[in-house]
């Protein structure tokens, strides 16, 4: 998933944007609220973890801001505020996740992927795709039942591509689900991946569409 980060504590932000990254996730990580209104306006995201002790602009009016300009990108709130009353303002601003500072990592991630379980619609985080299965919790990928080994941005690409299944992609949109802003970008980078990808899995796990960019047809028979 690309995950906007919005922390202003440097130790802690570093910290979550290196487990997000570490669980093959596209991070930008920006440090006050009004970065994170801009990131919002300017770019596509499928999740926002955001702080709400912020400097200038709190989390809080963030929240609702973004809300109030009709997004609706799954949020989940990070905080030391753990009074009742403050996570149900948080909740009632727009949140759909409440975490409580200081958490472990492994709540951390198992609520990512709950909220981009949500996101899809769906009741597991597990991938299945006819003769593919992909489980985002473990990184592990199989084919007609046998495991498949795949690189960082590899896995990241075929989630995607698995999790809009039926739609077609742009070339741009792949980029930004692969890449941070800071990251460095080759201008046939995606192509690389989606040509690994075919041969490490079959052919036509991901079709082309010429012009426009790529896309994992249905299975056959699927609904």
């Amino acid at each position: 998933m690309r995950i906007l980060l919005v922390e202003d504590d440097e130790l802690l932000g570093a910290g979550i944007n290196d487990t997000l990254t570490r669980a093959r996730h596209a991070v930008e990580w920006v440090r006050s609220g009004t970065q994170a209104l801009a990131a919002l306006q300017d770019a596509e995201f499928d999740l926002v973890v955001l702080d709400l002790g912020l400097p200038g602009l709190d989390g809080l009016e963030v929240l609702r801001r973004s809300r109030a300009g009709g997004s609706l990108t799954p949020v989940l709130v990070l905080s030391a505020r753990d009074a009742p009353a403050q996570r149900v303002a948080g909740l009632d601003a727009g949140a759909d996740d409440y975490l409580v500072k200081p958490f472990e990592v492994e709540e951390l991630l198992a609520r990512v992927r709950a909220l981009g379980r949500r996101r899809r619609g769906a009741a597991t985080n597990v991938l299945e795709h006819g003769r593919l299965r992909l489980d985002p919790a473990t990184f592990a990928v199989t084919c007609d039942e046998r495991p498949v080994a795949l690189q960082r941005r590899e896995f990241m690409l075929l989630e995607k591509l698995l999790a809009s299944a039926g739609q077609v992609l742009s070339r741009a949109q792949l980029e930004e689900s692969l890449y941070g802003w800071g990251g460095e970008l080759e201008s046939n980078a995606v192509d690389v991946h989606i040509h690994n990808l075919r041969k490490k899995l079959y052919p036509e796990v991901i079709r082309t569409v010429r012009g426009i960019g790529y896309v994992a047809d249905p299975p056959a028979g699927a609904k």
